[in-house]
């Protein structure tokens, strides 16, 4: 039976680019960085320092996993910036906010309180949205908006 989560996909246009920010803004530190046989993909996983168990590949569309025009596709709407890549989360919003405010993360959302915790909304350098979220503890507080 499955177990958890292992590894998730996130589609980014440059992977040097995305190993930076990651990396250099985000804090996460490489897992692997790997080219698979002669001429083959890349293979470029981060994760959380505290977390080992969970990585992030950072993948640019195409062969083998995509044909030419479904990549084309799935690059043009990260570009645009609608895709949502998952939620990341802090035990310190306001601090982490800060600080990776002042590494140069776009956020299109400041830390707002929600009926499950405080959120802030930051892109990618490819444009893929996260949702950064230091969550509440116990119960929803339903007496705070769901989103903006």
């Amino acid at each position: 039976m499955i177990k958890g989560l292992k590894i998730s996909t996130v589609w980014v246009l440059d992977q040097d680019r995305a190993k930076e920010f990651y990396t250099q803004k985000l804090g996460l530190e490489v897992r692997s960085d790997i080219t698979m046989g002669e001429g083959g993909i890349r293979w470029l996983t981060v994760g959380a320092e505290n977390q080992p168990d969970v990585d992030l590949t950072l993948m640019v569309p195409g062969p083998p996993a995509m044909d030419p025009e479904s990549a084309e596709m799935v690059r043009k709407l990260v570009a645009k910036g609608v895709l949502g890549a998952g939620a990341l989360t802090t035990d310190d919003i306001h601090g982490d906010y800060k600080k990776l405010k002042d590494r140069g993360v776009e956020f299109l959302q400041e830390p707002q309180e929600r009926p499950y915790g405080i959120e802030a909304v930051f892109r990618d350098d490819s444009g893929n949205w996260f949702s950064f979220t230091q969550a509440r503890e116990g119960d929803l507080d339903l007496s705070k908006d769901w989103a903006c």
